[in-house]
């Protein structure tokens, strides 16, 4: 398999860690989009789970991509967020950042907002589309899907973004490490 043809290794890390959080929710539909695409291969990323271990760096490190399920709490993004991002740093380094954002009436976006030059320092690459669900609990049914079509065209445009600067990062990356001019 040629480095172009290699999966994509997806993180989709859920950033919110309080009880009663809707973010498994949002994360599964989103990983769920991200798993019908073959050129993906997802690592569900809980920070409920994973804690602020080795294990969170690790599977950032191994990443090519990485997609932030993040609430808006106080018109930012979580704590513990912020702290898992904190004891991570070299392993965010140019690797394409995507963010599925839910809240109230901002949907999240100010969470993203403050994301971004978190993730800028990091040497990540924050990309400019965004999936946003405003009052999140009313816009998911039953079953855990979005009721609203748009929400899937935005995540088709989210991964297609993801896609193209996953591959173009990993291929610099691999050229900058062997030597080879980027």
């Amino acid at each position: 398999m040629t480095e172009s043809a290699d999966p994509i290794r997806l993180a989709v890390v859920t950033g919110s860690v309080r009880d009663g959080r809707f973010g498994p929710v949002v994360a599964a539909w989103f990983a769920a989009h991200a798993r019908r695409r073959p050129e993906f291969s997802v690592d569900d990323v809980d920070l409920i789970e994973t804690g602020l271990d080795a294990g969170f760096a690790e599977r950032i490190g191994a990443a090519d991509a990485v997609v932030i399920v993040t609430p808006e709490y106080n018109h930012s993004f979580p704590g513990p967020l912020k702290t898992a991002l904190d004891a991570s740093g070299g392993e965010w380094r140019d690797k394409p950042v995507g963010f599925v954002a839910y809240g109230g009436l901002s949907g999240g976006l100010r969470a993203v907002e403050h994301l971004r030059p978190v993730l800028a320092e990091l040497h990540a690459v924050g990309l400019r589309d965004t999936v946003s669900f405003h009052g999140a609990a009313a816009a998911f049914d039953a079953t855990g899907r979005p009721r609203e079509e748009v929400a899937d065209a935005a995540a088709t445009v989210l991964l297609d973004a993801l896609a193209w600067w996953a591959r173009t990062l990993r291929r610099a990356r691999i050229e900058h490490a062997t030597g080879s001019p980027a």
